[in-house]
C-alpha cells in the first residue's frame, strides 16, 4: 500500500500510520483537496494519514474493523505542513443540557451506557445469597453423575479381572493341549458320565493303551478321578465287532477250533444270564 499523499509528509503504514481514503462525497473530497494544497484528482488508492486530522475529528469509541480509529462522517484535515495551512477546526460542540436526576444516571450521551439504580444492602445481599444457593437440579444430575462414574468404574475393574481370568485360561488350554485332545478338554466342560461327549478316533485310541497299561480296574479309577476318558463299554463298541451267542454257541466254536472266544465284560455291572457281550476272536 502506498503512503500519504499530502505535501511533505511520507508517513505509511509500515511505521505504524493509519491511513485514511478520499470520501467519495465530492464537497467533502474539495474540501480535503483545498486543505491539503494539492490540486490532482484523487485516485482510489490516495491517502491521507492520521496525522493531518485533530483529535476531535476521530470517534471516541467506535473502531474500524482492523481494530484503528475511525474518523466522523464528516471529518476534515486541518493540519498540514504547507506555507498557507488551513484553519484549525475551533467550533465547539454543542452538548444537549441535562437534568440533575439524568446526569447522575449517564454516561456521555449514549443510551446504552445508563447506570443500573444502585440496590440497597439488604437487597444485594438477598440476591447473592440466591446466586450462591446450590440449584436442586443441578444436585440431582451431580448425583447422578456420581453413580454412572462409579458405575463405570465398577464396570472397568470387573472388565480388566475377566482379561486376567481369560489369559489364565488360556494358559491352562495351551498347557492341556499337550496331553490331551480337543474332544478331551471338550469333555471337561460337560458333565460327569455325560453321554453327550462324542470321542475322536484318537482319543479311542489312546484310551486303549491305557488300558492295556492299567489294566480295567485302574482305567476305570482315572475316570472316577475325571481324566477325560470313553467309558469302558464305549471302548468296546469302537475297537471291538460283537457278536451276541449263548453259551452253547460258544462252546461249538471252541470244538471246532476256530479261536479263543473271550467275554468284554463291563466292569459297570455284572449280567447273570447265558447271553453276554462276546469280544473279538483271536
Amino acid at each position: 500500500m502506498g503512503g500519504c499523499s499530502a505535501p511533505n509528509c511520507s508517513n505509511s503504514t509500515t511505521i505504524g500510520k493509519q491511513l485514511f481514503r478520499f470520501p467519495k462525497d465530492p464537497v467533502r473530497m474539495r474540501k480535503w483537496l483545498i486543505n491539503c494544497r494539492r490540486d490532482f484528482v484523487p485516485t482510489p488508492c490516495s491517502r491521507l494519514c492520521q496525522d493531518h486530522f485533530e483529535e476531535s475529528q476521530f470517534e471516541e469509541i467506535a473502531r474500524s474493523p482492523a481494530g484503528g480509529r475511525k474518523l466522523k462522517p464528516n471529518a476534515i484535515p486541518t493540519l498540514f505542513n504547507v506555507p498557507d495551512p488551513p484553519s484549525p477546526i475551533t467550533t465547539p460542540v454543542a452538548l444537549p443540557v441535562k437534568h440533575e436526576a439524568e446526569k447522575d444516571l449517564n454516561v456521555g450521551d449514549h443510551g446504552y451506557a445508563r447506570r443500573q439504580p444502585r440496590l440497597d444492602p439488604e437487597e444485594e445481599e438477598r440476591q447473592r445469597a440466591e446466586e450462591e444457593r446450590p440449584c436442586s437440579l443441578c444436585q440431582h444430575y451431580k448425583s447422578q453423575l456420581e453413580q454412572q462414574q462409579q458405575h463405570t468404574a465398577r464396570l472397568q475393574r470387573e472388565a480388566k479381572e475377566m482379561k486376567k481370568r481369560l489369559h489364565k485360561l488360556s494358559k491352562m488350554e495351551k498347557g492341556l493341549q499337550m496331553f490331551l485332545y480337543e474332544d478331551q478338554i471338550r469333555a471337561l466342560t460337560l458333565a460327569k458320565r455325560s453321554r453327550r461327549a462324542v470321542w475322536s478316533h484318537d482319543t479311542v485310541l489312546t484310551a486303549r493303551k491305557i488300558r492295556c497299561a492299567v489294566g480295567v480296574k485302574g482305567y476305570e479309577f482315572l475316570r472316577e478321578l475325571g481324566y477325560p476318558l470313553p467309558s469302558y463299554r464305549t471302548l468296546c463298541n469302537r475297537l471291538e465287532p460283537k457278536m451276541m451267542m449263548t453259551t452253547s454257541m460258544q462252546e461249538d466254536f471252541a470244538e471246532l477250533g476256530l479261536g479263543i472266544i473271550t467275554a468284554c465284560n463291563s466292569p459297570e455291572g455284572n449280567g447273570t444270564s447265558d447271553e453276554g457281550l462276546i469280544g473279538i476272536m483271536t
